[in-house]
């Protein structure tokens, strides 16, 4: 099992958290859930059943778990699952996107970034990838 990655997300002055889950080889599903104030908002869930006997399972269950967490953000932030009823958010410091790292790979840390989600995400990859040689 690989371990999982989670976010909290400010977004337009609301917080979410995206959580991304490898199920195991016993049920080998990754699963990726949006929540907005403990609703989910979104849930994307894929099987790797058919590559479950490639020689680097582990490498390759991240990268699957990296993709569809990186596009459920990607989706966040390009206002998919915006409210179309409410208003546009005023503009401002309010309206500016935080991201909060959670995973239990950083040991602890709480990350704050003003940077594009990609950079975010590539970032924390590089930091993962240091942190495993």
């Amino acid at each position: 099992m690989v371990p999982g990655f989670n976010h909290n997300i400010k977004y337009k002055g609301e917080i979410y958290h995206v959580q991304t889950e490898d199920s195991g080889l016993d049920s080998p599903h990754i699963i990726t859930l949006l929540y907005k104030g403990g609703t989910i908002l979104a849930k994307e869930k894929i099987s790797y059943s058919d590559i479950i006997k490639v020689d680097n399972l582990p490498a390759v269950v991240k990268e699957l778990m990296e993709d569809q967490h990186k596009a459920i953000l990607k989706k966040l932030l390009a206002g998919s699952f915006d409210d179309p009823a409410k208003s546009p958010p005023p503009s401002g410091k309010n309206n500016q996107t935080i991201v909060e790292d959670d995973s239990e790979s950083i040991e602890d840390k709480t990350l704050f970034s003003k940077k594009d989600i990609d950079e975010f995400i590539l970032d924390f990859l590089n930091t993962e990838n240091d942190d495993d040689g």
